[in-house]
């Protein structure tokens, strides 16, 4: 499908949750269910999704977000990418943060998930 027309714009979605702990099984679980949260709340499919960028705190070292999302259905021509989080004193602990560029219908409100710990971030979502 092509989703460059005049019914649809190319937003930018934010959102991140948090682990219990630094292991491949955590943090799969949270990144699946940030994903479920971004893709549910936009109504997206995989060909809106032009690219995420994920970041990790320096707590986290397991595995990559990036693979855990190429894993899911559809994902395939979507860019993934991973980085640290910069470090910040008291910043919260075991926390994903991720970037999504997707194209949306202009009538649409984004809609940005904060899970877990990181609903704290963004009080106001």
């Amino acid at each position: 499908m092509n989703f460059q027309n005049e019914f649809t714009c190319l937003c930018a979605l934010r959102g991140a949750t948090t682990c219990e702990n630094n292991s491949v099984e955590s943090i799969t679980l949270a990144v699946e269910a940030l994903l479920v949260e971004l893709v549910s709340r936009n109504n997206l499919i995989p060909d809106q999704i032009i690219s995420v960028t994920f970041s990790v705190t320096s707590d986290l070292d397991a595995c990559f977000p990036a693979s855990i999302a190429r894993k899911k259905t559809g994902w395939g021509k979507v860019a993934l990418l991973d980085c640290q989080q910069m470090f910040v004193k008291d910043d919260l602990s075991k926390c994903i943060r991720l970037l999504a560029y997707v194209f949306l219908p202009n009538d649409q409100i984004p809609q940005n998930p904060y899970l877990g710990k990181a609903k704290n971030l963004r009080p106001d979502r």
